[in-house]
């Protein structure tokens, strides 16, 4: 059986709409939920970056979902910060709280003012974090000094289970490189041959835990739509690493998504307007040999204003429309299917 998830983008959406839709998607029949961490969004279209972390504890609160995360420790957050917020998560909601800990992406990462370091660095930042979040799991005193600094930092709140730490990967050699000590993978689709390379790396190198992938879809029952609202929102983002790990505002990606063709754009995101192929497509891809598949509907109508209210009356957001309209068609044409695939490589 494959897992499926519904995705959480807070760079597109208002947090109070995002916590509406992923109870929608709770009462529609997923399985879990991930979410985005960003400080910026990818493009000025989108509008949006609410906190994650604050918002992971309202979503965790009012749906029976198990959540993850992907976030980026060594900069803008200190590695000793992230395991406490997910020791906390996991202690309150156990067995339900998972966190990609990759590299990062300057776009968010050069507030802290700090020179962005070039990749081998940022690399060897992360398995310094790693190694200090897991130690503090463990209810370890941890001192440590390198490319971060930790003095004396213990965890007084632990859970009785610790929560899962994978690893994000893009390429075939990141996820060979996160092997040796990820609880499992996550990435995002690719041209199939590509996603191939980066399953078998990572199962080659003895990696473990549930194999996941993130499917970025704009689905729209207009074809024009459906590749205009791909374009607006996700073009510059398709264009994929290195840009996208060093380029510093949302401005930057919108000048780049100038540059990005139609064929990289539908590599990146699953542009339909039919169910049945949107479905089709989506089962070629997790036969790939994914546990879990988590879906991100590009495709958002929300704009920046979304959830702005006067100083008199507070407005309360709800889901928008696509994102509705979306979830109701995953239940009834996608869910069934991706469901019952048993496509996934996890040892036993």
């Amino acid at each position: 059986m494959t897992r499926v998830g519904f995705h959480n983008s807070h760079e597109q959406v208002h947090p109070s709409a995002l916590l509406a839709a992923t109870q929608h998607a709770d009462q529609a029949g997923f399985d879990a939920a991930m979410c985005s961490d960003h400080w910026a969004p990818w493009s000025v279209h989108q509008g949006h970056s609410g906190f994650a972390w604050t918002w992971l504890g309202s979503a965790l609160a009012t749906t029976r979902l198990p959540f993850g995360v992907v976030n980026a420790p060594g900069q803008r957050y200190h590695p000793a910060v992230v395991a406490q917020a997910a020791a906390t998560l996991a202690a309150m909601y156990p067995g339900r709280f998972w966190v990609a800990l990759g590299s990062g992406e300057n776009m968010n990462e050069h507030i802290t003012g700090d020179p962005w370091p070039p990749k081998p660095e940022r690399d060897a930042r992360l398995r310094e974090c790693v190694q200090v979040i897991r130690a503090l799991l463990a209810g370890e005193e941890v001192t440590h000094r390198g490319l971060v600094t930790v003095d004396r930092a213990q965890l007084w709140t632990l859970p009785d289970v610790p929560p899962r730490l994978i690893g994000p990967a893009v390429t075939p050699e990141t996820a060979r490189a996160h092997a040796d000590w990820a609880d499992g993978l996550v990435t995002v689709n690719q041209d199939l041959e590509t996603l191939r390379r980066v399953v078998g790396e990572y199962r080659d190198a003895g990696g473990r835990g549930p194999v996941a992938l993130q499917v970025h879809v704009s689905y729209a029952t207009d074809p024009d739509e459906a590749w205009r609202l791909a374009r607006e929102q996700w073009a510059g983002n398709a264009a994929g690493p290195p840009a996208a790990w060093d380029l510093a505002t949302p401005e930057a990606f919108d000048e780049l998504a100038r540059t990005v063709d139609d064929d990289t754009l539908g590599t990146a995101v699953v542009v339909e307007s039919d169910p049945g192929r949107l479905r089709d497509r989506l089962v070629e891809l997790v036969e790939v040999g994914f546990d879990e598949v988590y879906l991100h509907q590009v495709a958002t109508d929300v704009r920046p204003d979304h959830g702005k209210h006067d100083d008199a009356t507070p407005t309360v957001t709800h889901p928008p429309s696509s994102l509705d309209a979306f979830i109701d068609l995953a239940a009834e044409h996608l869910l069934p299917t991706l469901k019952a695939l048993d496509a996934g490589t996890e040892p036993a």
